[in-house]
């Protein structure tokens, strides 16, 4: 169990990929609470997770540089245009990319040392983020360059981590180690936290349903949860034992599809009902599913951070089936994807300082 515990402590390190450049107590501070949350995953109860076959997947994977070296490219998100932006979490930048022209663009930010790690745009094209680092929510409107800043009013709320909009324009985040999600009202740049009930938690990947109702889960927990829109409450929802849940995506039924990175499954929740359905992911039990989006055909894409290369990973519903292709560059762990209207999927690769478009054959 050691072993296993000090293993999964050097990946940490090695797929953080965080440079001398962070200041060392946020530092200690993100690998600590790194080694609890592994030390959690190393004492899961684990059950044989056995390789599931899949298909050949025919897809194109584009990858392009970050022009900035070592700038650990996070979350990507659709921008207006169907441009690529991503989050430079070393580099202190934002970036973004014109997929058919192949150009880049950076844009640092104020607060030295932010760590910018979620983002999503917005109705109007601004595009915000998290500043992981630095215990903010960040606005860039790319128009003119101007970066404006909203402080996390709890003092024990300093990383905030994936956010995303509802349709009403407000704003939902989780915060991780600080145990919370928040709701920024953009209008007015009002902060309102909530606790999670379970302590230790990990409150991690956000979406919202077609009801306008946040989900979340809960990395550390075998369990995913809701937050009432009005009132802030939260209610979880169990998932089988030594399930992890970290990344997730909503189908046009309000399915939730999320990444099991402790046992390498695909799992489905159906919130209405709470039962829970669990496939084994194709690179079996340490694969790591991590990654993960529903492009508009209702396809699930996920990928496998555990495996080397890593694995862009299909999921069809409909037969229950998979197909998977591995991504040219390795992909240093795909930590979160962004799917297009016209059903290509965006990557960030974090560890070979790559962002890429996974296109599938028409």
């Amino acid at each position: 169990m050691l072993c296993e515990i000090q293993q999964h402590t050097r990946q940490l390190s090695k797929n953080m990929s965080y440079g001398k450049e962070v200041q060392m107590g946020r530092m200690d501070r993100i690998i600590l609470a790194g080694v609890v949350l592994l030390l959690g995953l190393a004492l899961a109860p684990r059950g044989a997770a056995p390789a599931t076959e899949a298909g050949e997947l025919k897809v194109t994977i584009h990858e392009w540089d970050v022009p900035t070296k070592g700038a650990h490219p996070h979350d990507p998100a659709v921008g207006p245009g169907d441009t690529l932006w991503f989050t430079e979490q070393m580099a202190n930048k934002l970036g973004s990319l014109d997929t058919r022209s192949g150009a880049f663009k950076e844009y640092p930010l104020k607060v030295e040392d932010s760590g910018p790690h979620g983002l999503v745009a917005d109705r109007d094209g601004n595009i915000w983020f998290t500043g992981n680092f630095k215990g903010y929510i960040g606005k860039l409107d790319p128009r003119t360059g101007v970066v404006s800043e909203y402080k996390i009013p709890d003092p024990k709320g300093e990383d905030p981590h994936t956010a995303v909009f509802d349709s009403q324009g407000m704003l939902w985040f989780t915060l991780q180690v600080a145990n919370m999600v928040g709701r920024l009202d953009p209008r007015t740049g009002k902060i309102d936290l909530k606790k999670v009930p379970t302590e230790n938690s990990h409150p991690y990947g956000i979406a919202i349903n077609s009801k306008g109702t946040p989900i979340f889960c809960e990395f550390a927990t075998n369990k995913m949860a809701k937050i009432d829109p009005q009132s802030m409450e939260i209610a979880e929802f169990p998932l089988p034992e030594g399930t992890r849940p970290r990344r997730m995506a909503i189908d046009a039924a309000d399915r939730v599809y999320f990444t099991d990175y402790s046992e390498g499954h695909l799992g489905r929740l159906d919130m209405a009902s709470g039962a829970v359905k669990m496939w084994a992911s194709p690179g079996g039990a340490k694969s790591a599913p991590y990654g993960i989006a529903i492009t508009p055909d209702g396809m699930v894409w996920y990928s496998e951070s555990g495996v080397k290369p890593n694995t862009i990973v299909r999921f069809d519903p409909k037969t229950e089936s998979f197909a998977r292709a591995s991504i040219p560059s390795g992909g240093g762990t795909v930590r979160n994807m962004a799917a297009t209207s016209d059903g290509r999927v965006y990557i960030a690769c974090s560890g070979v300082n790559k962002v890429g478009v996974v296109e599938p054959a028409r």
